[in-house]
């Protein structure tokens, strides 16, 4: 191989140098899907991983109007039914337990028969204001943040109760269960609307006795919305305000790997392809991208 010095390259060829090795680095677009999305949310693959849903809130993500609907589509990007579970407000988050499909739609807990998209039951969250994500955990539970209330929901036994609020989730938005701890990306300490005047950081709720750590130092991060595990001690989060989806590091180092527009939502992961779903709620559309 023919050894080339830096000092014999023209400065347009280390300009692409640089830009393809940034590119390299980076997750790349796979696919990109638009057909009728409304404000999509949150993005699930489902026990099939050949399958996604996507909530969209079609709307106010806090108006209740019954204009909110969930698609189904498939991992490689094609529509296979638009309006496939409809009669919801502002559905945001997806979690499967039980072999049903649940969402977090304002003030209740909507569960959704996985084949049909039938609406089975409705769990009321008296009190509630903007019921977000949801995840489930080992034994069926499954936990839905109410980040405008420092709350904790969780459906266990088929009663639907406020299970742990505290100031110190800071809004929580993303929630994820990994053995007996609850990951929690919050949106930060709010002060006008969904302005904070302190970011988010990742958060760890103890299953058993609940108490609230910060994950790594809890330097703020930002308006954290999606959060799903790379393995390794290792994340991926989305900044909504920011439009930023970044790699939280098992060393607590944050690194941004992409930069989109502002509404990156609740995003998706399948790890057995190394594949990102990232819901655009403020343009209507969802991307794939592969991790490297």
């Amino acid at each position: 191989m023919k050894k080339l010095s830096l000092g014999s390259l023209t400065v347009t060829a280390v300009a692409s140098l640089l830009l393809c090795t940034a590119s390299i680095a980076g997750p790349s677009q796979v696919w990109e899907i638009t057909e009728g999305l409304a404000n999509p949310e949150s993005v699930l693959p489902g026990n099939d991983p050949s399958v996604l849903y996507v909530s969209n809130v079609n709307g106010n993500p806090d108006e209740k109007n019954g204009n909110g609907f969930i698609s189904k589509i498939s991992s490689n990007g094609k529509m296979i039914k638009l309006k496939w579970s409809t009669g919801l407000n502002g559905p945001k988050g997806l979690a499967i337990a039980n072999g049903k499909l649940y969402a977090a739609d304002i003030d209740e807990l909507v569960e959704i028969d996985t084949e049909s998209g039938e609406i089975l039951k409705r769990y009321p969250a008296q009190g509630a204001k903007f019921l977000n994500d949801a995840a489930a955990d080992k034994s069926g539970n499954v936990y839905v943040s109410d980040t405008m209330t420092d709350t904790i929901w969780r459906l266990s036994g088929g009663k639907f109760e406020a299970w742990l609020q505290d100031a110190k989730l800071e809004n929580p938005n993303g929630l994820l269960v990994e053995g007996d701890q609850l990951r929690v990306a919050a949106w930060g300490v709010m002060t006008d609307g969904f302005a904070t005047k302190v970011p988010g950081h990742l958060k760890t709720v103890d299953l058993g006795s609940k108490a609230i750590t910060s994950m790594a130092d809890g330097k703020p991060i930002g308006n954290l919305d999606g959060l799903e595990p790379l393995g390794n001690g290792s994340y991926v989060v989305s900044d909504w305000m920011a439009g930023k989806v970044m790699k939280f590091g098992a060393d607590g180092n944050t690194e941004t790997i992409l930069e989109l527009e502002q509404g990156a939502a609740d995003v998706g992961y399948t790890a057995s392809s190394k594949t990102l779903y990232v819901p655009q709620m403020m343009k209507n559309f969802v991307r794939a991208y592969k991790m490297n």
